[in-house]
This record gives C-alpha cells, sequence and structure tokens, in this order.
C-alpha cells in the first residue's frame, strides 16, 4: 500500500496529471483483500495527483471475501460498479479450476450485490472447460439468468504453458476441450443471452443497452490509461505513442527497484492493434479512422479478403468493417489473416 501510493504521487506535476481521469478499475489480482480504508486512501491519492471526473469505478471481488458491510462501505467510498468472478455455479467446475468459493458463497454474493444497491455489476462465467456438458453450461446460464444481471463477462478457457492445467495438458492427464464444442457452447451463450435483452458488444463481453464498460472500452478505442501497482501496464498517446508495464514481482515493487522502460509505437503498430481490438466489438472500426488516425489504408488484397469474407457473412463492409455473430467465431483468424495481408 505505502508504494502503491507512492506510485501515484510520483505522477504529480506531470504531464500525465494534465488529463482528467473518468474511470478507475481495481483489478486484476483481488482487491477485495483490502480494507475499505485502505481503498479510501487510494481514492485520496489519486483525487491529489490528478484531475477527476468520474463515469465509472469498478472493483473486482471474490464472492468468499464479500459481506453486506464490505459492499455498503465500497459504496459509500465511490464505487458504483462490482466485477463477480463467480465462474461457474458448479461444484465440480470450481474445484477443477481451484477456485476458493462455493456455489452457495456466489449465489449469496450476487444476492448482496442486488440488495446493496450497486449501480451496475458484471460477472464473470468460464466455458469450454474440458468434461463441460452443454447441460452443465445450460444450468450455469440459468441459474445467473435468475438475477437478469445488467453486464456479463463469458470466457472460454484458456489453457496457458507454465501453468498448473497446461501441466496437466501437456502430460496427457486432460483433454483440452475440442473446437466444435467450445463453439456449441458460444452459440448457447449468445442465444440465451439474446433472450435476455442482454447484447454481446465485444467477443467475451455482454450486456443490457446502456450497461457497457466504459473503462474496457477505452483500452480497445486506445485512449489513454495509467497503471499502479506490480504487473500494471500504461499506454500514453500525446506527441507520440508509449506503453510500458511495473514488474510484476512484488519484493521489487515494494523495494522500488523497478524501473520500467517505455517502449515506443510505430503508426503501424497502433493501427494493426486498432483493427485487432476494433473488429472484436459490436460497433467495429471505422475505414476512415484506419486512414486519418494511424495512416493506414487498405491494399486490394486486403480489400479482396474482406469481399470474401463478406459473401460468407462473417462480416459487414461499409464504412465500418463489423464481424457479424458467425465471424465473431472465428475473429482471431479473421484479425490474423487481414493483419497478414498487408
Amino acid at each position: 500500500m505505502d508504494q502503491l501510493i507512492k506510485e501515484i504521487h510520483s505522477y504529480e506535476d506531470t504531464d500525465y496529471a494534465g488529463e482528467t481521469v473518468k474511470t478507475i478499475y481495481f483489478g486484476g489480482g483481488t482487491p477485495s483483500l483490502l480494507e475499505p480504508m485502505q481503498v479510501e486512501q487510494i481514492f485520496s491519492a489519486i483525487h491529489e495527483v490528478f484531475s477527476v471526473d468520474m463515469s465509472e469505478i469498478t472493483f473486482e471481488m471474490n464472492p468468499d471475501d464479500v459481506t453486506a458491510e464490505f459492499l455498503s462501505a465500497l459504496k459509500n467510498i465511490g464505487i458504483n460498479r462490482a466485477s463477480m468472478g463467480v465462474q461457474s455455479f458448479q461444484p465440480e467446475l470450481l474445484d477443477f479450476m481451484h477456485r476458493a468459493h462455493n456455489r452457495d458463497e456466489a449465489l449469496r454474493c450476487i444476492e448482496l450485490l442486488e440488495k446493496t444497491g450497486f449501480d451496475t455489476y458484471t460477472v464473470d462465467l468460464i466455458y469450454g472447460n474440458p468434461g463441460q456438458s452443454l447441460e452443465q453450461l445450460e444450468q450455469d446460464l440459468e441459474t445467473l439468468l435468475r438475477f437478469d444481471p445488467p453486464h456479463i463477462s463469458a470466457y472460454s478457457l484458456t489453457i496457458e504453458p507454465r501453468t498448473r492445467l497446461g501441466k496437466q495438458v501437456e502430460l496427457g492427464r486432460i483433454a483440452p476441450p475440442e473446437d466444435d464444442k467450445v463453439a456449441d457452447h458460444f452459440d448457447l451463450i449468445n442465444e440465451r443471452f439474446r433472450e435476455h435483452g442482454i447484447r454481446r458488444y465485444e467477443v467475451s463481453n455482454y450486456s443490457k443497452p446502456g450497461k457497457e464498460a466504459v473503462h474496457n472500452s477505452s483500452y480497445w478505442e486506445h485512449e489513454n490509461y495509467l497503471g499502479f501497482g506490480p504487473g500494471a501496464h500504461s499506454f500514453w498517446w500525446g506527441e507520440e505513442a508509449v506503453r510500458w508495464e511495473n514488474e510484476a514481482d512484488l519484493r521489487k515493487y515494494v523495494q522500488a527497484e523497478s524501473n520500467p522502460q517505455k517502449g515506443k509505437l510505430t503508426h503501424l503498430q497502433l493501427a494493426e492493434e486498432r483493427l485487432m481490438m476494433g473488429l472484436r466489438t459490436r460497433k467495429g472500426i471505422g475505414v476512415e479512422e484506419l486512414g486519418n488516425q494511424y495512416d493506414y489504408e487498405l491494399n486490394d488484397r486486403q480489400k479482396e479478403y474482406l469481399d470474401k469474407r463478406q459473401a460468407e457473412d462473417k462480416l459487414q463492409l461499409d464504412k465500418r468493417i463489423r464481424l457479424t455473430d458467425k465471424g465473431i467465431k472465428i475473429a482471431d483468424a479473421i484479425i490474423l489473416d487481414l493483419v497478414t495481408l498487408h
């Protein structure tokens, strides 16, 4: 906490402090381990250093950390959006993912969020787990949708190398789910959410109209952001675009041994990033925006590729490039093809 406060104050009287802070996001990690008083200290430091005009303040929390008193304290401090990492309501899947909470704690936590009167909240779900059936996913969706949540983030399980799960897959102890099965899960999620007026606005994010995550959208649209704490990332586009990240090593962070190096980004790198992020969203990306802001023009090969995908009903192409529901399932492949053809 002491080092975090020092890091925030290190931006005092810099160009970075001149831009108004519109959103704050507490996470990842487990910020719900903080005491409300510590959250207040962080807020005080931000207000002392930056000009603040807040529209959204999100706080990530684990169900097993939450009490009615804790939520009320956060709300009084000014937190107006909660992010709840439920992942599943199935006991066997929670065990598989090594989650600290159980089904009852997850249900109680969502009930508390509604009773405490948060302006909005989001719940995380993970699908495509090894051995997860379509029926299990259906049960998870039915349980969650009974609460009529304003926002849901639904992620396909990612198997990373050098993790416990990655090692088990490598040793053949666990078989990763087949692509067709994951696609069936994705279709079921889209169908059920649409029936409840919850629309996909990014590959993994769904919301009721007007409940989209403001903070997350700023990442996708290349707005400036500062990250504080070990492992935090920052991006700033002033006279030039730079990105840097704090070292994830907690000891080095606490002892102020970390000295992040800023890496400059070219217009081509920025354009490719914008394409990658924009095409993952329902809004897509404007062709004129690519030219005006990034000096990036689509070449003949890219235009031909886009025409073919449009004929296959995988995207819509006019003044913007937008992937359809059919195209969003293979968004990564389409984006990679498009960038490679430049």
